[in-house]
């Protein structure tokens, strides 16, 4: 069935979620899944609905520009988006592949729900496993002298891209911060949780030496505040005491894996609504 995503979210208010539905049921559209909460505290209200686009009385450009007014105003971060029209990710990686691998073969598969269109890397290792899937491959090497025009035109690459989202699947590299604020809310990135207990290097090394008991990644979109931006999914993953460096490593990376796969997919559905530094997310 065709469906028609709606997201939204705006400061809370008696009778929102019937104002919405009605609107939605005055235009044909019948609902196939409905998501809401209310943050309290914030005083804030947050909704993913879908809609089976068949039902619909209008096209769905007319239904995003009549609901426009309502909209307005509810003081709402919306958008009504087809289903169909899969968002595009852009892959940033360096030297590590394990991510990229996981989120090629996902995407391969028709798990993620989007398209990738490009892959970036600061090293040409990955460009042959890349290119095999006919996904374009871009070198773009970065030093501490070239950093500012190497991310100029690496910026330019997700804009000819279309990008909707860029993931950082262990990128090594800081993306600066004025890219991150014309970014905002479309660049995701995964790191171990260690942090910031086990910052700097060999934070596996150092875990098994703190003799930790549990470890795990957290996958959370850029902020110019690093690895402090909102948390999308954490993954954690129980250690033993027999466990070695390298255990720690495997298992680490396992959890890095499963918890950007996820972040990438429910980012790519309209699952996730930003508020501030945090994130509602209504799972699949």
């Amino acid at each position: 069935m065709p469906i028609t995503l709606l997201k939204l979210s705006c400061p809370d208010r008696v009778g929102l979620l019937a104002r919405i539905t009605a609107f939605i049921a005055e235009h044909g559209g019948n609902l196939d899944e409905v998501h809401q909460f209310t943050d309290a505290p914030a005083g804030w209200f947050f909704t993913r609905m879908a809609i089976e686009t068949p039902t619909l009385r209008v096209s769905v450009d007319e239904l995003r520009r009549a609901f426009s007014p309502v909209a307005n105003e509810l003081e709402a971060d919306w958008s009504i988006r087809r289903e169909s029209e899969r968002q595009r990710v852009v892959l940033m990686v360096s030297k590590l592949g394990h991510c990229l691998v996981d989120l090629l073969w996902r995407w391969r598969s028709g798990e993620l729900g989007c398209d990738i269109a490009a892959v970036v890397s600061n090293h040409e290792d990955f460009r042959h496993m890349v290119e095999r899937e006919g996904i374009p491959f871009h070198h773009v090497s970065v030093s501490n002298a070239s950093k500012a025009a190497a991310f100029e035109r690496v910026e330019r690459i997700w804009q000819e891209a279309g990008a909707d989202l860029i993931v950082l699947a262990r990128y090594m590299q800081i993306v600066p911060a004025d890219v991150c604020s014309r970014w905002s809310g479309r660049i995701m990135n995964i790191h171990h949780s260690f942090l910031p207990s086990f910052v700097g290097a060999n934070p596996y090394q150092r875990a098994w030496e703190r003799g930790v008991k549990v470890i795990g990644a957290t996958c959370h979109y850029v902020t110019p505040d690093l690895d402090e931006g909102p948390i999308i999914e954490q993954e954690v993953i129980r250690v033993e005491h027999f466990h070695s460096v390298e255990d720690l490593l495997r298992i680490g990376r396992d959890s890095e894996r499963q918890a950007l796969a996820r972040g990438v997919r429910w980012h790519a559905a309209d699952r996730v609504l930003l508020h501030g530094n945090r994130t509602v997310v209504f799972r699949d």
